[in-house]
């Protein structure tokens, strides 16, 4: 306690022989998943949550980069409402323009995503979903929308997806990209982001951009990691 036990993304991924990582700033931040599943926490695949998450601009330029990285931003370049910086764009290009620049480019996908960017409120009533009553609750309903950037060589150029999206959708990308089964959660019952690609499609070259903040920014500066809602 109060570790949760159930199977996970992770698992499916050591299972297959695919690498990943997590990179995030503090083994207790409150958005350090791993640290929420028990086996994860208290297992060899610890190894994998790197407490650092310029550590993967380095990863990228050493060709060290796993199959699957999650990126967990520092608190102050998290866009996170009332405990920001203002770096966040800057950090997130830092990844992006780290990306492009390399091998890694050709086939690799960056989903882009918030928790609750921009505030607490949407104008749009969320969806009641009823699903399987055993794992979820009955009535299940999503909250308010977030947004989502993808950045691919493959991605639809100006293009806004219309279709129900969730952050199950990610994973179900992954898992049919790597040819995974399904986790029977949040998974199950999402898309798999699939309109939002050209798959068929001649993969495109990267276009650099210029940011306030280089990669030279994240990897020497240093900020505290505590949890946006702790100040």
């Amino acid at each position: 306690y109060p570790c949760f036990e159930h199977p996970t993304l992770p698992d499916l991924l050591d299972k297959a022989g695919v690498s990943w990582r997590y990179y995030t700033p503090s083994a207790t931040l409150l958005w350090t998943a791993p640290n929420a599943i028990s086996h994860l926490r208290f297992g060899a695949d610890w190894k994998n949550v790197i407490l650092q998450p310029a550590q993967i601009l380095t990863d990228i330029a050493q060709n060290n980069l796993p199959g699957v990285s999650w990126v967990i931003p520092k608190w102050v370049e998290s866009d996170h409402a009332g405990s920001n910086n203002g770096g966040g764009p800057a950090w997130v290009a830092s990844v992006v323009k780290a990306i492009g620049n390399s091998s890694y480019w050709a086939n690799t996908a960056i989903f882009i995503a918030w928790d609750d960017w921009g505030g607490w409120y949407d104008h749009v009533a969320p969806p009641q979903v009823l699903k399987d009553c055993q794992n979820w609750g009955c009535g299940f309903a999503y909250g308010f929308r977030v947004p989502l950037i993808v950045v691919s060589p493959y991605a639809k150029q100006k293009y806004v997806s219309h279709a129900t999206h969730d952050f199950g959708s990610i994973l179900k990308f992954i898992e049919e990209v790597y040819n995974l089964p399904s986790l029977g959660y949040a998974d199950a019952y999402a898309d798999d982001l699939s309109d939002c690609f050209q798959f068929q499609a001649a993969p495109r070259k990267f276009r650099n951009f210029h940011t306030p903040r280089d990669a030279s920014y994240s990897l020497n500066h240093i900020e505290p990691p505590g949890d946006p809602d702790n100040d």
